[in-house]
């Protein structure tokens, strides 16, 4: 598969990468979690608040792109944290997820930064593991959401 454009998501393509991170949540991650938790991820990625940070680059979403289809999303909160990294559940394991976060990596080095944090659900532990992310603590649950905290050192 040729490697997907990584670039700042386009203003009028938000509507479809929230539609596409819901579609994935249901699909991946949402058998892990009880309704308070399903519910916390809809209001959080419905959230006009979340859109107006973008705009007012407080947060960076970006979205990854083959031609003009996106194919996947991340955001970058406060340029250290992860949230949202989903990708089109038919290009998993095709690297996608990879390049986003080498994107990250990239603008999260450009300002000075040594490290990247993420809140890893169940279903991405593994793909967090596998890019170099360890566990700063054992699995947490708020507001229905379970995760582990996990972060990546960058310095070489």
């Amino acid at each position: 598969m040729e490697a997907a454009l990584i670039r700042p998501l386009a203003d009028e393509d938000w509507d479809q990468a929230m539609a596409l991170i819901w579609r994935v949540f249901l699909r991946c991650n949402a058998a892990d979690y009880e309704q308070e938790g399903i519910e916390s991820f809809l209001n959080f990625i419905s959230d006009e608040h979340l859109r107006l940070f973008c705009k007012l680059e407080e947060f960076e979403m970006v979205g990854a792109y083959l031609g003009q289809r996106l194919i996947g999303a991340c955001l970058l909160r406060q340029n250290s944290h992860i949230s949202l990294l989903f990708v089109d559940t038919y290009y998993h394991k095709q690297g996608i997820g990879r390049q986003l976060v080498g994107y990250i990596v990239m603008r999260v080095r450009q300002s000075g930064g040594s490290s990247l944090t993420v809140n890893a659900t169940p279903y991405a532990l593994d793909f967090y593991h596998r890019l170099g992310f360890t566990d700063t603590d054992s699995e947490q649950y708020k507001e229905g959401i379970r995760f582990v905290p996990m972060v990546l050192s960058l310095k070489d």
